[in-house]
């Protein structure tokens, strides 16, 4: 079995040596031409003696003892359990190689700080099952990527305790499951991808160079290589301030494989090739501690949930930038009692943060963060440190890029502790595409925008006569001010709305700390137009007049007050949908108002949303092109 396996893989170098000088591809390189030879195993991320420093560090801060403690006893539960199998979910075997990822990365880390035989002996077991799938989902790439740098980190940090038949089958897995596919056009579309693919799949894929760097040099380079220049499609989303187009989740997704890459390249060649200097990527950890509110929760457009849990690659930010306030969130998370477990990446957190001590965390300075580019926000607050503390996400953008939902101009608010503006976020996708559903296809009339959380009608938004809107209409934010006494930013909607109005400008203010005002100014085209307002929201709703709506949640009150039209149409809407495709959305409903705008007319709708703790909010909310001043 040995010499057989040994043999394979000497067919799968040649043949890979075939491609490179038939393609020229060793001309080619552009950021390693010179490299011969790189550290011996273990490289990646963790050289030999790196672990005296963890050990310093965990005696050091009970915040980090507490992880690791975390991560042995985890894998002293993984122990018994059977390894890993290929079944797929729908199209995705994404949900094993998660778990593969995890549970390598885990049970390597734990042999390499305690030396205990029965964490390396149950990752082979792992890896050699995995090694032996017939392959690891090329179609949905991934899948590929996740499970390479499973098996890698496993490959090479425990180089020395695998047998040599363990390595030789591990080895060749990952050059022919994982890095050969990558080389097929048929499987490569990432390359050029600006999302979070991008990240994922050549972190993945320079991993599994990296671990068989010795046997496949010339492979190997061209592979990382070929990473550091695509990357940066990806990294260029960032700019110019660090948000991240796809979101809260998806920034932990893509930005996490993209910091283990650059970890990896950093460690090895004592630079990143000039990838961190990206314009806004190392402003994006700010992003991050901006988008959670005094809830806890996230601020989740797109395809997101709400958020919570550790992020080990802040800490990277962190020890790069000296800046801990980005951590603020964070030090929240590792104070708590909540089991931190779940996260793949894990052991990461103690390779990048671990010499940062929690005392030292601070708030923030600034209460508003701004991000333009491709999904632009204004996230904005009244306090860091206050529970009750008023929150304000404000998102402009459009619904053709990645992940997104039709939803420009949409906004999650808090007050008193509770979400009372909120969004729906994703719906599993696996639940839409077994049921036929032409869920990634952006243009306007896809059958996208018919799933009941994924469009204007289901977000805090507007809705012009009961159309969708422009789905690439961009909005963009055009001004903004952090006046503690009128916090406000403001979004030019009007594309979003072509051929559906003439005009259309929101704005969203914090007013006095007390209260939230949204004043949009339209202005209608040559025919008479309906406008719907809406909020979401999961607390109990009742209106309460002509022009106000009264939500209650946890003993606490709120008030929606319809300032501007005088004459408006009160409204509640069910968040049941007719489509059996969606899912349920129990206790929810949608609140707003319709009005009618006669044709050719300028209108401006003001909408109060009034905690039950504001004393004051009698104040006048001036014309838009006043705010900034």
């Amino acid at each position: 079995m040995r010499t057989n396996n040994l043999s394979n893989f000497l067919c799968l170098i040649l043949f890979s040596a075939f491609i490179l000088v038939s393609t020229g591809v060793q001309a080619q390189l552009k950021y390693l031409p010179n490299t011969k030879d790189i550290p011996p195993h273990p490289r990646l991320i963790m050289f030999t003696g790196d672990e005296q420093h963890i050990r310093t560090n965990i005696a050091a801060e009970p915040a980090w003892n507490k992880i690791h403690q975390s991560i042995i006893k985890e894998c002293d539960k993984i122990l018994p359990l059977p390894e890993e199998k290929r079944i797929m979910e729908g199209r995705r075997l994404l949900g094993v190689s998660r778990e593969a990822l995890r549970r390598i990365f885990y049970l390597s880390y734990a042999y390499r700080m305690t030396g205990q035989e029965k964490y390396v002996e149950r990752a082979e077991k792992e890896m050699l099952a995995v090694s032996a799938f017939s392959d690891w989902n090329p179609s949905h790439f991934l899948d590929v990527a996740e499970m390479t740098m499973a098996v890698s980190i496993g490959y090479d940090w425990l180089f020395d305790r695998l047998s040599p038949a363990s390595r030789e089958i591990i080895k060749t897995a990952i050059l022919k499951k994982g890095i050969e596919p990558s080389q097929n056009s048929k499987h490569n579309g990432w390359l050029k991808s600006t999302n979070n693919w991008n990240q994922v799949c050549n972190a993945g894929m320079s991993f599994g160079a990296l671990a068989i760097f010795e046997d496949a040099p010339e492979l190997s380079k061209m592979i990382i290589d070929r990473a550091v220049e695509s990357i940066q499609i990806s990294m260029n989303e960032y700019a110019p301030d660090g948000a991240y187009p796809e979101g809260y989740g998806y920034w932990d997704y893509g930005t996490s494989f993209n910091i283990m890459f650059l970890s990896a390249i950093e460690k090895i060649w004592k630079t990143d090739f000039g990838l961190s200097q990206i314009p806004g990527f190392m402003k994006t950890a700010t992003y991050m501690a901006n988008m959670v509110g005094a809830t806890g929760l996230c601020f989740n457009y797109a395809d997101n949930g709400l958020g919570g849990g550790l992020h080990p690659t802040l800490f990277w930010f962190a020890a790069k930038t000296n800046d801990k306030s980005a951590l603020w969130n964070q030090r929240k998370q590792l104070e708590s009692d909540k089991s931190l477990t779940k996260n793949r990446l894990l052991p990461a957190i103690l390779l990048w943060g671990s010499h940062i001590r929690v005392a030292d965390i601070s708030q923030p300075k600034e209460l508003m963060w701004v991000g333009h580019g491709v999904m632009p926000v204004a996230l904005m607050r009244t306090s860091w440190t206050d529970p009750r503390a008023i929150y304000v996400g404000f998102k402009g953008g459009r619904g053709s890029s990645n992940h997104a939902h039709i939803d420009a101009g949409s906004f999650v608010m808090e007050a008193d502790g509770v979400r009372w503006a909120g969004d729906f976020g994703a719906q599993s996708y696996n639940s839409l595409e077994s049921r036929g559903v032409d869920l990634w296809n952006k243009s306007q009339n896809s059958q996208r925008w018919q799933v009941f959380r994924y469009n204007n009608f289901a977000h805090n938004t507007l809705t012009v006569d009961n159309q969708l809107h422009v789905v690439d209409g961009a909005a963009e934010i055009v001004s903004w001010s952090s006046n503690a006494a009128f916090m406000n930013a403001i979004a030019d909607m009007s594309k979003v709305f072509e051929g559906q109005l003439t005009k259309s400008t929101r704005g969203v203010a914090i007013v006095d700390r007390q209260y939230v005002v949204v004043r949009d100014e339209i202005a209608t085209m040559n025919k008479e137009t309906t406008i719907r307002w809406t909020l979401l929201t999961d607390a109990e709703a009742k209106i309460t007049g002509k022009n106000a709506i009264e939500l209650k949640k946890d003993e606490k009150k709120l008030k929606i007050e319809i300032a501007e039209p005088a004459n408006v149409t009160m409204k509640t809407w069910s968040t049941v949908s007719p489509n059996d495709y969606d899912a349920p959305n129990p206790g929810t409903v949608l609140v707003g108002f319709e009005v009618k705008v006669p044709a050719n007319a300028n209108v401006t709708l003001l909408v109060k949303l009034i905690p039950q703790s504001a004393k004051n909010t009698s104040a006048k909310t001036p014309e838009l092109k006043n705010w900034a001043k």
